[in-house]
């Protein structure tokens, strides 16, 4: 018998000895009654420590087989441990395909270059035949054997043992050798015995992969989950799926749709084939399988679409599809579509991972969406914001009626927001006359504008019947009307205060009526202090009725009219600006102008706030008698 050993020196010795020992030993019928019959006790004991010898030495080599997790390491791994126990010329490991119903080479040695792309059906040659039938295949003679399928030139000899694993087959292990009769029984019987151990080891590899192929997916749907989380351009994120679908799912095709609520169709924001785009019309909900995914939130996976009629053909050569829908809360916003040329080409487990990615990107693409809305209605609401304080602008007024003459009028506002609930107003309802008007309403932005809008009008309307019913347009009876109106538009929650003070140059007075706003300063000669008139809010209570306050007018007398915003402007220590600061710096500011005492007032609310920002819209108006 010619024997040759593919291995090192220090194997081929181990291997020899083993091997020796094994081919000494006799496991046949006969041989064990021999050594039964009579009082053989020495020949009883050899064969049984023999045996014991076996066992240990196929012990040994299963645990160390049993204990390789790495798929590669295992199979390069176990040539080397069957050549501890049996000669060969080329080895391979063959694993079976399930769905294919074929058999692969995962590892070989000794097999030219190429053998990897080599597959046999089941029942095809000695090994298709040995896991076919579930049994192990023994030919010392390949040349008589008309199943023989020649993967290796010059062999003569081959053995075949499957590997088998709950009771299932799951591949087969294959020696080779070029001398003719080179195996035995005894090979066969360590060989299967080998394999049973191999057949764990390669569950528990294949498990140990499974469970690092699904943690490296974790890890990658998280990274994956971050980075769309970051997107928030729509067709940014669309592009990005695309990219990154690739990293846990092979595709040929891939698309992703939208559900549009409105026309309750599916329209297609991306399709990638072969990574160029392409255009894919609408689908109906409900409609072919990516349509049944939408409409029964659940995925759909097709091994054969030529065997579904749910298809609907829209790219050439597709042979099996996955479609995912995409959920949020319950409800489908679109769905994710692969489809591959191959024939069962997904699987269940794909369908999971592309589940859980389906879900990271429907709130991504949610969140795109929404992001997206409230940019337009920033742009929609900036646009109108531009239009409402250039309106609020127009309303306030320009500068002081022409024909009024003797007095310096100047006026400051500043809204805490971009619209402010303060307003202002010079009128002239007779010659020689001149209303000063400053009103705050209650809040701050669009709607305290609004509603100091419609007051404004009201000041503006009620002043100007003085021309047809002066007895009735006195400041106190302007106070009421307004209120009134105001009352009767049920409002509650808001409210205005308003100063109105009518100077009449001619007659050289000013009569005063208040309703609520911080009390108005008068400097006259070295003088300097507040009017004290109070007053119920406008638009608070039916019938309220106001007081009025007369002075006598000189030149030189200053007024000044200021909303809460100036008295109390607070600063980072929560403290107000309060009258106690404001009075000072008007009186020290009495002999500017009008503009300059305004500013001035302005300048001194400002250097107390420092960094603090306004908490009340700020408006002041200084009048100086100057004839």
């Amino acid at each position: 018998m010619c024997q040759y050993n593919l291995f090192l020196p220090e194997r081929k010795n181990a291997g020899s000895s083993v091997r020796a020992r094994l081919e000494r030993m006799d496991y046949s019928p006969r041989a064990r009654g021999s050594e039964q019959k009579g009082d053989g006790a020495p020949g009883h004991e050899t064969a049984r420590a023999r045996e014991h010898e076996l066992l240990a030495t196929l012990f040994d080599l299963g645990r160390e087989i049993t204990a390789v997790l790495d798929l590669n390491e295992l199979l390069e791994k176990i040539p080397q441990l069957v050549a501890r126990l049996i000669d060969f010329q080329a080895f391979a490991a063959y694993l079976l395909d399930d769905k294919k119903g074929e058999l692969a080479i995962a590892y070989s040695v000794g097999y030219p270059d190429g053998a990897a792309s080599l597959r046999l059906r089941v029942g095809e040659g000695l090994v298709g035949a040995a896991v076919a039938e579930e049994r192990p295949v023994l030919v010392n003679d390949v040349a008589r054997e008309p199943r023989y399928v020649e993967a290796v030139p010059g062999m003569q000899a081959e053995l075949v043992v499957p590997l088998r694993y709950k009771n299932r087959v799951i591949g087969a292990l294959n020696l080779l050798s070029r001398c003719c009769d080179q195996f035995t029984d005894t090979d066969v019987a360590i060989l299967r015995q080998f394999a049973a151990h191999v057949a764990i080891a390669l569950a528990n590899a294949r498990l140990f992969e499974r469970e690092r192929q699904d943690a490296e997916i974790f890890e990658t749907l998280a990274e994956i989950g971050r980075d769309m989380a970051s997107i928030l351009d729509l067709d940014e994120l669309l592009t990005r799926l695309a990219q990154l679908m690739k990293r846990v799912i092979a595709y040929r095709t891939f698309g992703i749709l939208l559900l549009n609520e409105q026309s309750q169709e599916l329209e297609m924001k991306l399709a990638v084939q072969y990574g160029e785009r392409f255009d894919i019309p609408k689908v109906r909900l409900g409609v072919g399988l990516v349509g049944y995914a939408a409409l029964h939130k659940e995925a759909v996976l097709v091994p054969d679409v030529s065997k579904d009629r749910r298809y609907i053909r829209a790219v050439e050569d597709v042979r099996s599809e996955l479609v995912v829908p995409m959920l949020l809360k319950e409800r489908c916003i679109g769905v994710f579509d692969l489809e591959s040329p191959e024939l069962e080409a997904f699987d269940k487990r794909d369908a999971e991972v592309l589940t859980l990615l389906a879900s990271q990107a429907a709130v991504a693409i949610e969140n795109a969406r929404l992001y997206e809305a409230v940019l337009a209605n920033e742009a929609r609401l900036e646009k109108e914001m531009r239009f409402a304080q250039r309106v609020h602008a127009a309303l306030l007024p320009a500068g002081l009626p022409k024909r009024i003459r003797g007095a310096d009028v100047a006026a400051r506002f500043a809204p805490a927001r971009e619209l402010g609930g303060d307003f202002h107003d010079f009128l002239s309802p007779e010659a020689n006359m001149l209303v000063v008007a400053v009103g705050d309403v209650s809040g701050k932005g669009v709607p305290a504008a609004l509603y100091g809008a419609f007051a404004g009008e009201l000041v503006r309307s009620r002043t100007f019947r003085r021309r047809y019913q002066p007895e009735r347009t006195n400041p106190a009876s302007v106070l009421a009307a307004i209120n009134t109106i105001l009352h009767e538009r049920q409002l509650e929650e808001y409210y205005c205060t308003l100063c109105y003070a009518l100077f009449d140059f001619k007659r050289r007075v000013m009569t005063l009526s208040n309703s609520g706003l911080p009390y108005p300063i008068r400097c006259s000669g070295e003088a300097c202090r507040q009017l004290e008139l109070p007053g119920v809010p406008l638009g608070l209570f039916a019938g309220s009725g106001y007081d009025e306050l007369t002075f006598d007018l000189k030149v030189g007398d200053i007024f000044v009219f200021c909303t809460d915003g100036v008295f109390e402007a607070m600063n980072a220590a929560n403290q107000e600006f309060t009258a106690g600061r404001l009075l000072p710096v008007v009186h020290q500011a009495r002999e500017l102008s009008a503009r300059g005492i305004a500013d001035v007032i302005f300048e001194a609310v400002a250097e107390f706030r420092g960094d603090a920002p306004p908490n009340d819209d700020m408006t002041v108006v200084a009048l100086k008698v100057t004839a």
